[in-house]
């Protein structure tokens, strides 16, 4: 009789051959996809312990570390990624850029879904200590057509560097707001000027940064999420140029295409937008990728970086699993 994998009898196991039990016990026939992660986890796991010479007190050192990452819950978690660069990677890899479409960045730990849905012009701000300003945005595809309908998603902090979630006596949320671009693709509100802020560094991420000789900050920015059907979500934020911490953003988000400066309005700009002259407008071009663009590319450059690697994959569901034809 065949013996199952979880019968053939796994004995005298060591650093040396622990690797490929491990992956062979894991493997699962239907879940291609599943068997993939795990194969490739297990892999560099087991060999940055081998590469290290990870120690029994670094180890549970580890895990203590994680744990205390959990008892903060899913934002500190969030926080970890941030800071190691992999939320940045992750985004980059899940919706690439063609050329001439707006570069995306990480989502951070302060997005809401419960945001207030707000008409064009109205204001998402009731901080009265920060620096009043327009946005002005428009949303297009590559071929620079206005999309317009698109769900635009916008939420900042306030003028002392926090967002309304880290408020736990909160009444409302505040600083964010869901819009919604018109006919002409066009969108506009009214804000404050971004200003920087330290990430949460007094919990185990803090200590991380502390022991690396890091620093908690973010330069001055602003986030948004643009969606609608048939296009690639854009998750991007726009970034105060000139800020002290443009080129040392604690989580590695500012990017040079979405760097950008105020201008004060003009006569014209105030009158058709109700504002006072010379209030500082920010504005901004979106370009969106449609769906089929950003798939196709996506999947061209998930087989590239994985053959560049020795890899043979296939596509399947949009992500690569190993190629066994």
């Amino acid at each position: 009789m065949t013996q199952s994998k979880n019968e053939t009898p796994m004995m005298n196991l060591s650093s040396e051959n622990i690797t490929e039990n491990v992956k062979r016990i894991n493997e699962a026939p239907d879940k291609p996809r599943l068997s993939y992660i795990m194969e490739r986890l297990v892999s560099h796991v087991h060999d940055f312990a081998r590469e290290t010479r990870l120690s029994t007190k670094e180890w549970l050192a580890g895990i203590d570390y994680l744990t205390a990452v959990g008892v903060r819950q899913k934002s500190e978690f969030m926080l970890l990624s941030d800071i190691l660069g992999l939320s940045l990677l992750v985004d980059s890899i899940d919706h690439p850029k063609p050329p001439g479409s707006t570069e995306g960045t990480l989502i951070g730990p302060f997005h809401s879904h419960e945001a207030e849905v707000m008409q064009n012009g109205d204001s998402i701000s009731h901080d009265t200590n920060g620096t009043p300003c327009l946005v002005l945005g428009s949303v297009k595809d590559r071929q620079g057509q206005p999309i317009p309908g698109v769900k635009v998603d916008a939420w900042e902090t306030d003028s002392s560097g926090h967002y309304d979630l880290q408020n736990e006596h909160r009444q409302n949320l505040d600083g964010r707001a869901v819009l919604e671009s018109d006919p002409d693709g066009r969108f506009w509100f009214e804000a404050i000027i971004p200003v920087m802020y330290p990430i949460p560094h007094d919990g185990p991420v803090g200590q991380l940064l502390a022991l690396l000789g890091r620093h908690p900050w973010r330069p001055a920015h602003m986030h948004f999420m643009f969606e609608k059907v048939g296009y690639d979500q854009l998750i991007t934020a726009l970034y105060m140029r000139g800020d002290p911490h443009e080129t040392t953003d604690a989580v590695f988000g500012v990017k040079e295409s979405l760097l950008v400066e105020t201008s004060p309005a003009s006569d014209a700009i105030a009158a058709q937008y109700g504002i006072k002259v010379g209030t500082p407008v920010l504005k901004h071009d979106f370009v969106l990728v449609s769906e089929a663009e950003a798939s196709k590319l996506r999947d061209d450059l998930s087989v590239k970086a994985l053959r560049d690697l020795g890899r043979k994959v296939k596509i399947v569901d949009g992500l690569p699993v190993p190629d066994v034809d």
